[in-house]
C-alpha cells in the first residue's frame, strides 16, 4: 500500500499503537501530524519518524487545543485515527467522581470533539478510525467506567459514520485485546505489571500479546484499504471474545 501523497492525523500517536501507526504510514509515504499532552515524547517520536512528520501538543479533552489543532491542519485529512485515551480502573465501590470524568472527558468527549473539529478537513474517501476496546463487551471487573466509555465508541462509529458518509467519508473501530503497550499495565508496580502481562497472554486463545504493529496494519486497512466498509469494529484480540 503506497501512501505517497496521502495525509494523515492520529492523535495520542507518540507512544503504543498510535506510534506504531505512525510509523506505518510514514513508512509507506504518508505525511503524518501527531498529538500528544507530552512534549518530551512527541519531540522522541518526532527523532524516530523523520520528515514527514508533525507534532502538535494538545490535550483532547480541551475544546480550545482542539481548534487550535484545527487551525494549525491546514492540508485536506486522508486518515484521522482517533486513538488518544487513558485508562482507569476501580471497582464500583471506589470509582471516584474525579476518576469517572477524567475517563469521559478524555476517551469519550475528546475523541468526540476530535471528529467535530477536523471534520471540515476531511477529503471525501477519508477514512476515521476510532479505538475502542475488547472491554466494551466482555464484563470485565474493575474497568465499568473505562468499559462503558469504550462501548460510547462503539455507538459513535455508527452515528458518525451515518452523518459522514454523504460526504464520502467512513467511519469505523478498532477494537484491540491485550496489546503489549505501556498503557496495558499502565499505573501497576513492575512485578505486578509483568505478572498482568503474562496472565492476560496465558487466557489468550494464541497464547501471546498482539503487538502495536498488528494494530497499525489494522488500522491501515480500515483507514485506507476498506473502502466498503463503513460503521463496523474491527476486532484484533487474538480471538479472546471469539473462542
Amino acid at each position: 500500500m503506497n501512501l505517497t501523497g496521502k495525509n494523515a492525523v492520529i492523535t495520542g500517536g507518540s507512544t503504543g499503537m498510535g506510534f506504531a501507526t505512525a510509523q506505518l504510514f510514514v513508512e509507506r509515504g504518508a505525511r503524518v501530524v501527531i498529538t500528544g499532552r507530552s512534549q518530551a515524547r512527541l519531540d522522541s517520536a518526532l527523532a524516530r519518524l523523520g520528515p514527514r512528520a508533525a507534532a502538535i501538543r494538545g490535550d483532547v479533552a480541551s475544546l480550545a487545543d482542539l481548534d487550535a489543532l484545527a487551525a494549525a491542519v491546514t492540508d485536506p485529512i486522508d486518515a484521522l485515527f482517533v486513538n488518544a485515551g487513558i485508562v482507569h480502573t476501580a471497582p464500583l465501590e471506589s470509582m471516584t467522581e474525579e476518576l469517572y470524568d477524567d475517563l469521559f472527558a478524555v476517551n469519550v468527549k475528546g475523541a468526540y470533539f476530535t471528529v467535530q473539529k477536523l471534520a471540515p478537513r476531511l477529503r471525501p474517501g477519508a477514512g476515521v478510525v476510532l479505538t475502542t476496546s475488547t472491554a466494551n463487551v466482555m464484563g470485565m471487573p474493575a474497568i465499568s467506567a473505562y468499559a462503558a466509555g469504550k462501548a460510547a465508541l462503539r455507538s459513535m462509529a455508527r452515528t458518525l459514520s451515518a452523518e459522514l458518509l454523504p460526504r464520502g467519508v467512513r467511519v469505523n473501530a478498532i477494537s484491540p485485546g491485550p496489546i503489549d503497550t505501556e498503557i496495558l499495565a499502565a499505573g501497576m508496580p513492575a512485578d505486578a505489571a509483568a505478572q498482568f502481562k503474562a496472565d492476560r497472554a496465558a487466557e489468550n486463545p494464541m497464547g501471546r500479546l498482539g503487538t502495536p504493529e498488528e494494530i497499525a496494519r489494522a488500522v491501515a486497512f480500515l483507514a485506507f484499504e476498506g473502502t466498503y466498509a463503513t460503521g463496523i469494529e474491527l476486532v484484533v484480540d487474538g480471538g479472546v471474545t471469539q473462542l
